[in-house]
Formats: structure tokens, C-alpha cells, sequence
């Protein structure tokens, strides 16, 4: 179940200001039925501001009522239809060792089937390095004659977002290249004897 934001100061808020049972509000914030107790103690996050999960859209007043009411219910958060980010953060990733020798593979099927993806995309694509995507090109790698060209989505070391998001990249660059080109060789031009 997802955890309300900052379980312990909802928590504070919960006890101090509904009559629901320490046992419904360890559930609803992820915390140990003791940890709840000592809160209403003041053993525990004496001073700390609570945080209302109402004002804050994790539950509604009647949930609340309706859980006061029946000491056997569970608090349930409310659903958002906001989609939540990816875990993963920025910066590189760790590529375990059976992996990595697909990389190369990877490097040779994208060269192949999107040329204009950029050396750059393509490294932060797989997590490679410029001068192994060169060696693959140019079939000056060490496993040239070894490489099969297979899809990087397949082999795990992309997401499917990921390459179809480098390829709108890659496609709306190479269009905004050729747009001025293109109107210019489209218009006929001036004559400078008229």
C-alpha cells in the first residue's frame, strides 16, 4: 500500500486530532503500532508540526468518520489519476556483467535500423561510450565479426519510452535541419535581370 507523504508527522496529526485506533494509524502511515503509541505519549516527535492528510488529498472526512465509527476498518488513501514518476533518478545506471557484452549488439542494431539518432543518444540510450559506438561503426571493434544486431529494448539495457523518446528527438531535429533547406530549394529563385 502506498504510504501517505511524511508518514510520521501525518501520524501526529492523526492522533491528535481523530479518535481512530493506534493500530489503524500504523497501518495508514507504514509505522509500528509502538511508535504511534509513544507519539501519543509525546515520547516520540514532541514538537513536531502534524501534517493533515485531509488538506493535503490523502483522505476525505468521512473516511475518517467512517473509520472512528468501526475500530476494525482500515484507513484507505485516496486515488490519484496523476501519473507518478519513475523511481530511477539521473546519472548513469549499473549494467550487470552478463549485459554487457550485449551492449556492442545493441550498438550495431540501432546504427542499423536509426541512423539519425545521435553518438550521444545512443551512449545515453545503452550506456556506452563514443568511442565503442565509433569501433561498431566503423567494424573496428574487438567482437566485430561476432556482432548480431538485436534490439536494446529486448536485451533489457533500455526502456521502450526511452528509445521511442530519442527517436522523436532525433526525427524533430532532423526535420527542423531540413525545413529551411527545404523552403529554400522549394521557392524558384530571383532573377537579377528583371
Amino acid at each position: 500500500m502506498t504510504q501517505p507523504l511524511m508518514p510520521k508527522a501525518t501520524a501526529v496529526w492523526l492522533v491528535e486530532n481523530t479518535a481512530l485506533t493506534f493500530k489503524q494509524i500504523a497501518d495508514f502511515c507504514g509505522l509500528h503500532i509502538l511508535e504511534i503509541q509513544a507519539i501519543a505519549d509525546e515520547e516520540v516527535a514532541v514538537g513536531m508540526q502534524g501534517l493533515d492528510p485531509i488538506t493535503n488529498g490523502q483522505l476525505t472526512k468521512e473516511e475518517i468518520a467512517q473509520c472512528e465509527a468501526d475500530p476494525s476498518a482500515k484507513l484507505a488513501m485516496i486515488r490519484n489519476d496523476i501519473p507518478q514518476p519513475s523511481a530511477r533518478g539521473k546519472g548513469p545506471r549499473y549494467t550487470p556483467l552478463s549485459k554487457r557484452q550485449d551492449k556492442p549488439d545493441a550498438i550495431a542494431w540501432l546504427l542499423r535500423h536509426y541512423p539519425e539518432l545521435s553518438d550521444a543518444q545512443i551512449g545515453r540510450l545503452i550506456g556506452t561510450t563514443k568511442p565503442t559506438i565509433n569501433a561498431v561503426r566503423d567494424r573496428s571493434h574487438w567482437n566485430s565479426p561476432n556482432l548480431k544486431p538485436r534490439s536494446p529494448v529486448e536485451l533489457g539495457l533500455c526502456k521502450h519510452d526511452d528509445l521511442r523518446f530519442a527517436l522523436d528527438k532525433a526525427q524533430r531535429k532532423a526535420k527542423s535541419k531540413q525545413g529551411p533547406a527545404a523552403a529554400d530549394a522549394g521557392s524558384p529563385a530571383m532573377s537579377t535581370s528583371e
